[in-house]
């Protein structure tokens, strides 16, 4: 093969990684869900979230909470140079019953005594799959988080543990 004939098929391959990237994109969608934030205020969302642009925090798993705090740990100077960000813990759950729900907010609030913290922490008791679906989320084995535009579109997106890199890919996209 030519020299010009690779560098066809070299970008002819990035043209349709880009193609599929922005497939991919368009179906990540946060779906629209209700819920009550930690302080016991119901959040409908996307809409709800309170900034232009949203970073959501999802876990499925209790020990991962020290995942997302790797996150929130990096988050406040990021939020301070970018006001239009908020940042939500969105712990996700099976559904269950009120008393079950009951005693695990309960659990959750007694361990963060931060209102504020407590306002941007909003469990979600839901069918998993199509959340997990509409959002390309393939295991529960690790936290992801996702920047949303208001109107709940995902804008960039990461998985497991904050790292400076990481924070500073975020920080590229909420310049954009």
């Amino acid at each position: 093969m030519g020299r010009t004939a690779s560098l066809l098929v070299v970008m002819l391959g990035k043209l349709a990684l880009v193609c599929v990237a922005a497939l991919v994109a368009d179906a990540q969608q946060f779906p629209s869900l209700k819920a009550a934030n930690l302080n016991g205020d119901e959040v409908a969302m996307p809409g709800g979230f309170a900034g232009e642009r949203n970073l959501v925090l999802i876990a499925f798993q209790r020990e991962q909470q020290k995942d997302i705090d790797t996150w929130l740990k990096l988050l406040p100077p990021l939020a301070q140079a970018h006001p239009e960000m908020r940042y939500y813990e969105i712990p996700t759950i099976q559904k269950m019953n009120g008393m079950v729900r009951f005693f695990i907010n309960n659990g959750m609030r007694g361990g963060i005594p931060d209102k504020q913290q407590r306002a941007r922490t909003i469990t979600l008791y839901i069918d998993k799959a199509p959340f997990k679906q509409a959002l390309a989320i393939e295991s529960e084995t690790t936290v992801y988080a996702m920047l949303l535009d208001k109107a709940g579109k995902v804008i960039w997106r990461e998985s497991g543990r904050a790292s400076e890199a990481k924070i500073e890919a975020l920080g590229a996209a909420l310049a954009k």
